[in-house]
């Protein structure tokens, strides 16, 4: 598994937000051609590869199983364009000390004093880059440890399963990773995103998210002719920013706080633009914060004029959490099986989201599994190879356990 997820961070596959294509980028199909090929070479004859750069595989139930609902599992190919990933030098740290990391020749130093998570590595094997390139564990160390249940489950030893899907999708960093997504090609009715972090952590809620970008008209004319005439657009802008709520930003936030954030913005005194996310998990506060944008727009459009500023407001994802209270044993499965590693299970919320919430909204219910790796979109970016052998060992005992989820 260790080597498979090498070879799989030294492939570039970062998405574009700005390409409309599917995939974003050419460069995911080398991936996708290359996870298809491996668990051809383990036995999985059903392996599909479309020309939207998804992967689907299917591994059949064991006798005894057929019965069985099916199971599925997902897991992303590429990785954020925050970060370049683009010649990505794996480094292998066996037994770290607990000291300070320099990443190879860079200036970037893994401190455990900035870095509480190093605190549990000490005597375990880290891979990180050398400080140039974030590594690219979120998600292609899931995408290993799906590769290895696959060659785990195709080995003639091979422990009891229900019929299992697997699932590997281009652009989710970019919030397009089920935009092609085929669910006959699928077929599994329930499932897990591998797109975690810590294998103890389990996450079966996420923000509701909407998109906000707010186009502002203005007036331009010489400055010193301007009384009356001028109306500045990047002024509109500026009012906007100044109404959001200080204390309600990502940087003022945690746990299942909601935000406003601005993302980008641009312009002149004739045009400007300004781009904001919002993020709530709470269904009802997710609608109060959109509505206070277009109430906002509506106020400035009164103060400055008729169609001086439009606001194009739109969903990106909903929360899972509805979805799952309809399927609680995917939680109590995922639960059990972190326990039967000798771990403590955390429930906790994301703060973000996954192709699992697209999927949950569409009727596929499907939280997040840990995979080991930490500090994901950054040049200090490692994995834990212990944490994603016992990550491989929970997917294997849901697998393992799923039938008895039903015959009760």
């Amino acid at each position: 598994m260790l080597k498979t997820f090498l070879d799989y961070v030294r492939l570039e596959t970062t998405s574009d937000e700005s390409s409309e294509s599917t995939p974003s980028t050419a460069s995911q199909f080398a991936l996708a051609h290359r996870v298809a090929e491996d668990l051809r070479a383990c036995g999985i004859v059903r392996v599909v590869e479309t020309p939207e750069c998804y992967v689907y595989a299917t591994i059949p139930a064991s006798p005894g199983q057929t019965q069985v609902p099916p199971l599925g599992f997902i897991a992303h190919l590429d990785t954020s364009p925050e970060v370049s990933g683009k010649n990505v030098h794996p480094r292998i740290v066996e037994a770290y000390d607990g000291k300070p990391l320099v990443l190879g020749s860079s200036n970037i130093v893994l401190d455990p004093s900035l870095c509480p998570e190093l605190a549990g590595m000490i005597g375990k094997t880290l891979v990180t880059t050398d400080g140039t390139t974030l590594l690219g564990g979120d998600d292609k160390a899931g995408v290993a440890i799906l590769v290895q249940l696959a060659r785990t489950l195709a080995a003639p030893d091979a422990p009891s399963h229900p019929e299992l899907h697997l699932a590997f999708t281009p652009d989710e960093e970019i919030g397009r990773g089920t935009v092609a997504f085929d669910p006959d090609l699928f077929a599994a009715k329930y499932a897990y995103t591998v797109d975690g972090s810590a294998p103890d952590i389990f996450e079966c809620a996420n923000f509701n998210a909407a998109a906000a970008t707010f186009s502002f008209t203005g007036v331009n004319t010489h400055p010193g002719a301007a009384k009356n005439i001028m109306r500045n657009a990047i002024k509109m802008a500026n009012r906007v920013l100044d109404s959001l709520p200080v204390d309600e930003a990502p940087e003022s936030t945690e746990g299942r706080e909601g935000f406003f954030h601005p993302l980008a913005i641009s312009g002149s005194v004739a045009k400007a633009s300004l781009s904001i996310i919002v993020r709530d998990h709470d269904a009802k506060a997710f609608d109060d914060r959109k509505a206070f944008l277009s109430t906002l727009a509506s106020r400035l459009n009164k103060e400055f004029g008729d169609g001086s500023v439009q606001l194009e407001l739109h969903d990106q994802y909903r929360n899972m959490e509805e979805a799952l209270q309809a399927a609680p044993f995917l939680k109590e499965a995922a639960l059990s099986a972190i326990r039967s590693v000798g771990l403590q299970p955390v429930v906790k919320p994301i703060r973000g989201g996954t192709d699992g919430a697209i999927l949950s909204q569409r009727g596929i219910p499907c939280p997040n599994l840990g995979n080991g790796g930490h500090l994901f979109h950054s040049l200090c970016e490692f994995v834990c190879l212990q944490e994603m052998e016992q990550a491989l060992s929970i997917v294997l005992q849901i697998a393992q356990n799923w039938h008895c989820r039903f015959s009760r």
